[in-house]
Formats: C-alpha cells, structure tokens, sequence
C-alpha cells in the first residue's frame, strides 16, 4: 500500500504549474487533496476539473495566504472536510523581478508575505492538527534562488533564502513529534510562473512541474527513517 493512500493533503497554489502537478500526483495514489489559490474562479475551475476523475477526494478553497485570516478559514475548512492533516505542501509563491533602487514598498512586501510568511501561517496551522494526528509531512517548495542571488530578484532571493533558514529549523523543532519537514529547491521549471501564458516549447533544457511532483512523491513514500531535508532539483542540462 502507498504511504499515501488514503492519507490528506493540503496543497497551496494549487490550480496550476507545480502545485496542480503535485495534486494530480496525490490524488493518482489515493490521497485527499484540499487545495487552494489565490482566485476563486481558478479553485473552483481546477476542483471541477479532478473530481471528474478522483471523485469527492478533492475539495477546494480560495485563499491568499498573505493573509493570516484566509489560512485559519482555510483550515478550519480542512478539518471540517477531512478532520486531519498529514501532508502540508507549500508551494504558492509569487515572483519578483526588480532592482531594488526601483522596487516598490508594495512588490518587496508582497513578495516577502507571500514566500515566507504564508508558509509559516501554513505551518502553525498544520502542526496541532498533525501532531494530534501523530505526525505528518511538511514539504516547503522553494527555489535555487534561496542559494544563488541574482541581481534584479533581491525580495525573491531574500524570500527564498529565508525559506532556507525556515525549513532547516522547523525541521529540527519537529523530527522528534515525527513529524517530518523537506525543502524543494527547483531550478528553472517550465512553466507560466513569472510570465504570461503556459510551458514555452523551446524551452525543452528546463524542468516539468511533473519532476517536481516526482520529487515529492519520492520524499513521501521514503520510509520515515530517512529524512532528505533539503534536495536541489536542477535541469540535467541547462542552456549554456
């Protein structure tokens, strides 16, 4: 049986690129996914479009998770539609694309409340409904970003690094209420995030959202003995 059958999932930035990969991933194994985005309509769209083939094992709702509002109503929802938690995916997260002389306080903000700070929301309030469930799985999706800066990307990298530092020490908070906490890097993922549209088909050198769903998976059916805290995704051959 799949360590994850019949286990419950929550799933952020769910309704596209690697978080709709991720769910897909899930729910092909058994799990019950409660996903959520920004946009109501794409919730709505995306929870519509799985249950056709997965049934009433996904459940949705919109949230932002800048708010610390939205994420306690998104897990009350959770335990109302599934009374448990033992899988936490945190992957919403916006880019940033500004030199710091022009960024403005709104985009440094955003960027910072959303990468960071909507993971931690995520995480107070998956913990007690993980620990009275004896234990669980957090997997924070980061980006290589978190380890090489770039100029143009400072609250990214700054979002990303300080992601790093986050799931390092959450993970060492938590191990012993076997409760398990991994960080996704991915490097360049072909996919509409920072941009307009979907996958670019020349860019065929970068990674698909479904590697990274690979990788999850992965750390998730891994026996609980072994703990891959931190794991660098990279394409195997990058333009040059």
């Amino acid at each position: 049986m799949s360590n994850i059958e019949g286990k419950s999932a929550v799933v952020t930035g769910a309704t596209r690129g690697i978080g709709l990969a991720i769910t897909r991933a899930l729910l092909e194994r058994g799990g019950r996914v409660f996903i959520c985005a920004r946009d109501g309509a794409d919730v709505e769209q995306a929870v519509s479009s799985l249950r056709s083939e997965h049934g009433d094992r996904v459940c949705g709702a919109p949230c932002n998770v800048r708010s610390y509002d939205n994420v306690q109503s998104l897990f009350s929802d959770v335990r109302q539609a599934f009374g448990t938690l033992d899988i936490l995916v945190n992957n919403a997260g916006i880019g940033s694309h500004s030199y710091v002389e022009q960024m403005s306080v709104e985009e440094w903000n955003a960027t910072l409340e959303t990468n960071l700070s909507g993971v931690f929301y995520c995480c107070h309030e998956a913990l007690p409904l993980m620990k009275s469930n004896g234990g669980g799985y957090i997997i924070n999706i980061g980006s290589l970003a978190g380890k090489h800066a770039s100029p143009g990307s400072a609250a990214y990298c700054a979002s990303k690094f300080g992601l790093v530092g986050y799931s390092e020490a959450l993970m060492q908070e938590v191990r012993y209420e076997h409760i398990r906490v991994s960080h996704v890097m991915p490097g360049s993922v072909n996919t509409s995030f920072g941009r307009s549209g979907g996958q670019d088909p020349a860019k065929t050198w970068k990674l698909l959202p479904e590697d990274v769903a690979s990788t999850v998976i992965n750390l998730l059916e891994m026996d609980p003995r072994a703990l891959p805290s931190q794991i660098e995704l990279r394409p195997s051959e990058p333009k040059k």
